[in-house]
């Protein structure tokens, strides 16, 4: 792929491969058995006083990066000219992430507008061995977004241009702090619309979308942001800016670099704008919430979907009758159908109502024959599918309202989905408030949440690792959208190969030899 690197690229010899990891000596193929990975959850954990800290809540030792210095608030205030933030009320909610699970102690916010800030930024950061966390809309969930320490925030939200839009090939191209909502809106305005749809859609920014490769509930139709981005621009650890902004859809000159800053989570790079591909607009847009008996009939109606509704399904997703208990109880959303054990929003799109009309009519006709459907409702009006959709979108909100929420975002073979929580809530017996499952059926993707009146230390010991070695048990991933985070570092060897995880950290090493980027996220404490 064709990237203008701008600076010239320097490969250290480093002293330090990578901040806090033991590169290993030799490294296998083969994902560890559970009893290695417990052996190393328990080595990397130990407090040294005999106790055990959870692994999801761990917060590893603070490195030694500098401080701030008044000396370096002041190379900020010039360049950064009133958009250098030390006011400890308003860098709070900064420092804390939207579940206000993980909490950082930043003293300083930097809001740059350009990329060009963005390389003085980081390249004074480097040469000072200052920590930098760059954050976007704030709205993970495995605590990625926000500091561990007194790593410094880099806000990416004045960084909110559209840059250009394309409407023949269709292609946008923005900064990364512009809002998803805000993309979809001029998008619609010129017939096209984003590629990817989130319940934080209001609040997140594109940047983060792709530094996390968010999924999303359009995934079954449009694929991954690794299919959907064209090109990044970044910003490297020492300054260097490399623009791998293309707009083509081929381009087969060298490997594709951008790739690896997709998912990246911010430790490879800050992301500072985006090429995306963006489909056109439907012209008839249905949404379906059906009830289904058991989740083996859910599985029924997928595959009739995929039959009868074919190149118009858009989206399949579920909850379970707990998530609409909670839908009722906290939000108070009204089921719109009579009350099922499992429910189903079906999305399809397409250029002819007529034909999808014809197409939806048929497939409602046979699930109601067959008996996969028990009951249900069909909206077109917009404002109807918006609120259809809710019921689906509104049960993180939901979760929040429920105690203290302990989630699990994992990718398994379709039909074994719903079986962890069905699993999980057997093997806790009753030590749970409540356990609930809802998710994409269309790419295998579960959201398991598990909620209790308070943090509880000994429910988390039952969960974990549980949840990661079931998964890991049936080929699944620990992460299927969110991440790995600060939370969920450690768990790294569950879902990938010791040889793939020592490769990722040589990379970390080669683009970020200080380790100043978004640090403790995403590698493991120690390797393997």
């Amino acid at each position: 792929m064709a990237c203008l690197l701008r600076g010239t690229l320097r490969l250290t010899t480093l002293t330090r491969p990578l901040t806090n990891l033991d590169l290993p000596t030799a490294s296998g193929g083969l994902l560890l058995p559970p009893d290695r990975l417990r052996h190393h959850v328990r080595t990397v954990h130990d407090r040294g006083d005999g106790t055990k800290k959870s692994p999801l809540a761990a917060v590893p030792e603070r490195l030694p990066f500098s401080t701030v210095t008044q000396e370096d608030l002041d190379f900020f205030r010039k360049i950064l000219p009133g958009r250098t933030v030390t006011d400890p009320d308003l860098l709070e909610s900064y420092n804390v992430d939207w579940l206000k699970s993980s909490r950082g102690s930043s003293e300083v916010l930097l809001r740059p507008q350009t990329t060009q800030e963005v390389s003085q930024i980081l390249s004074y950061c480097n040469s000072r061995n200052l920590a930098v966390n760059t954050q976007g809309g704030n709205t993970g969930l495995v605590g990625g977004s926000v500091p561990v320490y007194d790593e410094i925030i880099l806000s990416t939200a004045l960084m909110n241009n559209i840059l250009s839009f394309d409407a023949i090939s269709g292609v946008l191209t923005c900064q990364a702090g512009c809002v998803l909502e805000h993309l979809s809106v001029y998008l619609e305005q010129r017939e096209h619309i984003m590629p990817l749809d989130l319940g934080a859609k209001g609040s997140c920014h594109i940047g983060g979308n792709v530094a996390t490769n968010a999924g999303g509930l359009r995934l079954l139709r449009y694929g991954s942001l690794h299919g959907s981005v064209l090109g990044v621009e970044a910003v490297l650890a020492d300054g260097q800016v490399l623009d791998c902004l293309s707009t083509l859809r081929k381009d087969n000159t060298g490997y594709d670099l951008k790739q690896l800053f997709i998912g990246s989570e911010g430790t490879l790079g800050v992301i500072t704008a985006v090429s995306v591909l963006c489909p056109r607009k439907p012209k008839s847009v249905h949404v379906m919430f059906l009830g289904c008996e058991t989740f083996e009939q859910i599985l029924k109606t997928f595959q009739l979907c995929r039959s009868m509704l074919g190149e118009i399904l858009s989206a399949f997703e579920f909850l379970d009758s707990e998530c609409m208990w909670l839908l009722n109880t906290h939000l108070k959303l009204d089921n719109p159908i009579s009350d099922c054990p499992f429910y189903v929003v079906i999305e399809t799109s397409g250029s002819d109502p007529r034909h999808d009309e014809e197409k939806l009519h048929n497939f409602l006709e046979e699930a109601m024959t067959s008996s996969l459907v028990t009951d249900g409702t069909l909206a077109t009006e917009e404002s109807k599918t918006k609120a259809l959709w809710s019921m689906r979108e509104r049960v993180t909100e939901a979760l929040t309202h429920d105690g203290f929420n302990y989630k699990y975002d994992v990718s398994l073979p379709v039909e074994t989905i719903y079986q962890l929580v069905t699993d999980m809530r057997a093997h806790l017996r009753g030590q749970a408030k409540r356990v609930v499952g809802y998710g994409h059926v269309g790419d295998g993707n579960l959201h398991l949440n598990i909620t209790s009146p308070t943090r509880d230390a000994a429910l988390l010991a039952a969960i974990e690792p549980f949840v990661y070695e079931w998964t890991s048990a049936r080929r699944g991933s620990v992460s299927a959208e969110h991440g790995l985070g600060l939370k969920k570092r450690n768990y790294i060897y569950y879902s990938k190969p010791s040889s793939a995880v020592a490769l990722m950290a040589g990379i970390k090493a080669m683009l970020d030899p200080r380790g100043i980027l978004n640090p403790y996220k995403t590698l493991p404490d120690k390797l393997l």
